[in-house]
């Protein structure tokens, strides 16, 4: 029975993350970036890069440093208040759900950092996602709040309650509105790096940091989980 409880262990469900990339760059990019972490890390997650579905409309920042193409989620005006093909987007995230699911977070960067961040509420108000299961985790890196009042209203307007872990640089121009998005979560897990816009590479105490929401966030998956199926409880009663 021992070497059986090993073998279940060991084949546990990992946690498995959307990754939603930053403005302008890709799915590509973003895993060229989060394969930064150790691999042990990495190892703890299952995760999932998409492409946006828009093809960027104008020029990219990180052109010269990662190659094209580059994609966005949704267009918005200059204040951040308007948004365009924003419906669209949400469509989209939640077409790749059902087709990579179950998944059960989200990562997001930047623009997919922001779009992350809002989703739960979204879901929890039964506005968008509908079809697909409650977002359980969210690692958000380099994030910040909506502006238009349109989305803020239903992404905020009750606490988040699911594990978060968020990443604040220390020099990062979204760094005030990231802390700002902090308000909006329940017991929410902070990594703080010296590091602007960016997706920061482990150091000793952000690696612990990171590990420990890892450790919990798999408890909490595989209690939700069921052991076994009834024909192997079957079987394991035999074998005992």
């Amino acid at each position: 029975m021992g070497s059986l409880g090993k073998e279940e262990q060991s084949e546990q469900r990992k946690p498995r993350f959307l990754c939603l990339h930053g403005f302008r760059t890709s799915g590509e990019i973003m895993k060229k970036q989060i394969y930064k972490w150790p691999q042990f890390v990495l190892d703890k997650m299952d995760l999932i890069f998409l492409d946006a579905p828009f093809p960027a409309e104008g020029k990219s920042e990180v052109e010269g440093i990662f190659d094209p193409p580059y994609y966005e989620w949704f267009q918005f005006d200059k204040d951040f208040v308007e948004y365009r093909n924003f419906d669209e987007c949400l469509a989209y995230i939640e077409e790749c759900m059902i087709k990579h699911g179950p998944i059960d977070g989200l990562m997001g960067f930047s623009q997919g950092a922001i779009l992350s961040a809002a989703l739960p509420g979204l879901q929890a108000k039964g506005i968008d996602l509908k079809k697909v299961p409650k977002i359980k985790f969210l690692i958000i890196i380099g994030g910040a709040m909506f502006r238009a009042a349109s989305v803020a209203e239903k992404a905020y307007s009750s606490p988040i309650d699911c594990p978060s872990l968020h990443f604040l640089g220390e020099t990062d121009f979204l760094k005030p509105y990231g802390i700002t998005l902090l308000d909006s979560f329940i017991n929410p897990t902070v990594i703080h790096h010296p590091k602007g816009h960016t997706v920061p590479r482990l150091d000793e105490k952000s690696l612990k940091i990171a590990l420990d929401f890892l450790e919990i966030i798999q408890h909490k998956l595989s209690a939700e989980e069921p052991s076994s199926t009834p024909e192997e409880d079957d079987i394991n009663l035999i074998n005992s």
